[in-house]
């Protein structure tokens, strides 16, 4: 989903102190340069803007105990992970006033915040697998190729939304894709897939700049359309929980570790910048991917 706002790095309430309000904005400028996507950059600022109008108070008169204080009062009735969000947030900000010398000390302390353990990734069994890949095979060619695409490239759907024809080599089977920090790699994808894409463009215009997929008005297929085809196919499969694209993307990396990938090899398919994230992966109990590799490779 795309912010109509022009300046989503620029703060402008009113109620903030100026001197507050041009360090936050500094911050933000930080976060934007750092090429932190636009949507964690407007979450950052809503969230900080949020905290000073409630705490009406300068910047360099904060103490420990008010930001304590406030975290408390914030951290009622809301989840733990949330919890762990708004303290990271805070101590992102805190250094960086910090480093900036707009604090002479850290206010935030380690101990506050409590450690949520990393949940494991979520992917489809044997079972749905194959419901799933027979449902897939009753659906429009365009909605097909994008299911196939996802299972096996691993790729996030704003990385497909943002696909035009001339990024994809269907003779290789490799797709160059624009990442998270607008990073770009190569990912390989099935013959299968392949095959049903070329149907696919072979039956409408396939001009190069043109999106990989469009809508049936002619214009570029958006991230709630891809989501829309999942959730749709996981119900025609009769899966009892949503088929996020996600999903797909986490069966994707269970399929690899399954067949004896390297977690470095999986972790630039899916185009993860620290293997502390593809590690969450090999905490799949060996039960599990064994059925995941039944579930692929038959």
């Amino acid at each position: 989903m795309e912010y109509q706002e022009t300046k989503y790095w620029v703060s402008t309430h009113e109620t903030i102190p100026a001197q507050t309000k041009k360090i936050l904005n500094e911050y933000l400028l930080s976060l934007k340069l750092a090429n932190k996507a636009e949507s964690t950059i407007s979450r950052y600022r809503t969230f900080l803007e949020r905290f000073f109008v409630e705490y009406e108070v300068e910047l360099d008169t904060l103490t420990s105990k008010e930001v304590l204080e406030w975290v408390n009062n914030y951290s009622e009735g809301k989840k733990e992970s949330t919890v762990i969000i708004a303290l990271s947030i805070l101590t992102s900000f805190f250094n960086f006033c910090l480093a900036e010398d707009y604090l002479d000390k850290m206010v935030m302390k380690k101990r506050w915040g409590p450690k949520a353990p990393q949940p494991l990734p979520k992917f489809l069994t044997e079972q749905e697998y194959a419901s799933v890949k027979m449902a897939a095979e009753l659906l429009p060619l365009r909605d097909r190729a994008i299911v196939l695409f996802l299972f096996s490239s691993g790729c996030r759907r704003s990385e497909v939304a943002q696909l035009l024809i001339e990024d994809v080599d269907l003779k290789r089977r490799t797709a160059v894709v624009q990442g998270k920090g607008k990073k770009f790699r190569k990912v390989h994808f099935s013959e299968e897939c392949a095959l049903i894409i070329n149907e696919y463009l072979e039956a409408r215009s396939a001009d190069g700049k043109e999106p990989l997929f469009m809508t049936k008005y002619g214009l570029p297929l958006q991230q709630s359309g891809i989501y829309k085809i999942t959730t749709k196919l996981g119900r025609l499969a009769g899966l009892k929980q949503t088929l996020h694209p996600h999903c797909c993307r986490h069966t994707f990396a269970t399929n690899m570790l399954a067949r004896g990938a390297e977690l470095e090899f999986i972790a630039d398919e899916m185009g993860h910048t620290n293997l502390n994230t593809t590690r969450v992966y090999a905490r799949i109990p060996t039960e599990d991917i064994m059925l995941a590799y039944q579930n692929i490779m038959g």
